[in-house]
């Protein structure tokens, strides 16, 4: 049960900071994001750069940030600019996945072990000639104590895959976005530069 325990506490303390996190990007991250591309398709860049910098806990707006920054790229610098950087937010987008799918393994085969542990500890305990009498009563009490470690384990691994699944969708609908928002950035820019316009990011 002390094993639980710590799963279980680890388990509650990652969901907290998952759900602040969480939280955070869709409250604020689609209103900013749409606020930087009017920005730029108004050709005010300084303008879309300091709004991104202001929102630097934003995946997308660290993504963006990240390409706009660029000197005089062309469209293909450009692009491969905006996947780089979204290449290297997937790994706090899915931060604690790997965690949460050891508790969501573990936790049931602690809880079996415990109860197997238990039943052995119980019959242990038992002699044939104590059936019916005042040990079979302790060894009842036993069973139904080694039952509860599954039924903990059980309950740790169900608790932590309802929100492990929860957050496995929504890293995969911020995939989506930041396809989405990055192919509208890099729409913009492939017509801003294919117009001439070298309004550049001012070198930092």
């Amino acid at each position: 049960m002390w094993p639980l325990l710590g799963f279980s506490l680890l388990a509650v303390a990652l969901i907290i900071e998952r759900v602040v996190f969480w939280a955070r990007i869709n409250s604020r991250q689609s209103r900013v994001i749409r606020e930087v591309l009017n920005l730029y398709r108004l050709n005010n860049v300084v303008g879309a750069l300091e709004k991104l910098q202001q929102n630097m806990d934003l995946p997308l707006a660290r993504i963006f940030l990240a390409a706009l920054e660029l000197e005089e790229a062309t469209p293909e610098e450009f692009r491969l600019a905006l996947e780089s950087e979204a290449q290297a937010e997937i790994p706090l987008l899915k931060r604690f996945q790997n965690i949460f799918e050891t508790i969501i393994g573990l936790a049931p085969l602690l809880g079996l072990l415990g109860t197997v542990l238990g039943l052995i500890a119980s019959f242990a305990s038992l002699n044939i000639g104590d059936v019916g009498g005042t040990r079979t009563a302790n060894v009842t009490g036993g069973i139904s104590e080694a039952l509860t470690a599954t039924a903990s384990g059980l309950v740790v691994a169900i608790f932590t895959l309802l929100f492990a699944n929860t957050f496995r969708g929504l890293y995969q609908r911020q995939i989506a976005r930041i396809q989405e928002y990055g192919g509208q950035l890099e729409l913009l820019y492939r017509r801003r530069y294919e117009r001439g316009d070298k309004t550049y990011a001012p070198t930092r």
